[in-house]
């Protein structure tokens, strides 16, 4: 499988940049910021491309040096840049694996804990963290949306936004029930316990995306924002709770300051709920969906975290597997995302 071919992509920039000169290429400006987009990417990633190949080149070089005249300092440099371009060199052949619709986008995931109580609500909390430890370290900013509180600990559900280039592309392998194996630190009796939660993901829908919904089937309730002390949100009166009555669809937000803003943010997630479940269900119409539920439970998840009697973390639909939890709850899940990714391709090419 050829990840990143060169040849093309330079062809194909060569193309896009052709009609840019073409006397109508403004008229339509859905389509032409669509090309400047395509423009934009490709060259980033062409750019990236050639910048590895000449460090390689460079590295080739220095090893050859070395061979005639041993240098230890020399080497020291050689190990040093290798390990730096093996990142780079991974993190291209990341980007190279997006290549569907919405990848580019910023990316709404909403964490909701199955049943279990107090549990299963301080494994979804466990799951908000690692996603924000992972968006930190790839310099992607984390915008909180709506959080709900859970009654002793953890949360009942929480809403937030990543933003940045292609943080949909990669998050979108989270979707699913994500299940955990612990001795519980709530359960005096020191028991085994297992707890599941569920990761919504979502492309932010930009306004080029046309989703047209009837006003008379929005129910808009707005209600004073509440939170750990302030902790998890803004102090406010204005937070906004919009039902698509059809499909039984909820969204809400609370982290603006003022009403309007609210509003304009969970129509967004609104619309990209939507979008989502009129894909999956190849609908013309939005007014023809019907939304779906799915248990957070047994026998639909797609990764077990288990802490005891062994530490492991396991994808069920790659078979990708970790034996460091705790490097994994620390937001390391690059190999995950990757796994994912590239079995993803796989099944659309067979």
């Amino acid at each position: 499988m050829n990840l990143f071919d060169i040849v093309n992509s330079e062809k194909r920039l060569e193309i896009l940049e052709k009609q840019t000169l073409q006397k109508d290429f403004w008229k339509d400006s859905k389509k032409s910021s669509e090309v400047l987009l395509e423009i934009k990417l490709l060259k980033s990633k062409c750019s990236e491309f050639k910048e590895i190949k000449s460090e390689i080149e460079n590295l080739e070089e220095m090893t050859e040096l070395i061979k005639l005249e041993p240098d230890e300092d020399l080497a020291k440099e050689i190990i040093k840049n290798t390990k730096k371009l093996e990142k780079k060199s991974e993190k291209l052949e990341l980007t190279s694996l997006l290549s569907e619709k919405y990848d580019r986008n910023n990316a709404i995931i909403t964490i909701h804990p199955g049943a279990g109580g107090t549990e299963s609500q301080d494994w979804a909390e466990m799951l908000y963290r690692m996603y924000t430890r992972w968006a930190n370290k790839n310099n992607y900013k984390v915008k909180e949306l709506d959080y709900l509180d859970g009654e002793e600990a953890g949360l009942k559900s929480v809403t937030f936004e990543v933003i940045g280039e292609n943080s949909y592309g990669y998050l979108k392998s989270e979707k699913g029930i994500h299940r955990l194996v612990r001795i519980s630190p709530f359960d005096s009796g020191g028991r085994r316990h297992t707890s599941f939660a569920s990761v919504e993901v979502l492309p932010e829908i930009t306004e080029d995306v046309e989703i047209n919904i009837n006003p008379d089937d929005l129910r808009v309730d707005t209600y004073r924002a509440s939170g750990a002390g302030g902790q998890h949100i803004n102090k406010t009166s204005s937070a906004v709770r919009i039902t698509h009555i059809p499909t039984n669809i909820v969204v809400s937000c609370q982290s603006e300051r003022s009403q309007l803003q609210n509003r304009e943010t969970a129509m967004r997630m609104l619309k990209s709920r939507l979008l989502d479940l009129k894909e999956k269900e190849h609908k013309e119409k939005i007014e023809d969906l019907q939304g779906e539920q799915k248990d957070i439970a047994w026998g639909s998840q797609i990764r077990s975290y288990v802490f005891c009697p062994y530490t492991m973390v396991k994808d069920h639909r790659t078979n990708y597997e970790v034996g460091n939890v705790e490097s994994v709850m620390d937001g390391e899940i690059d190999g995950f995302i990757e796994a994912y990714l590239k079995y993803n391709i796989a099944n659309k090419e067979s």
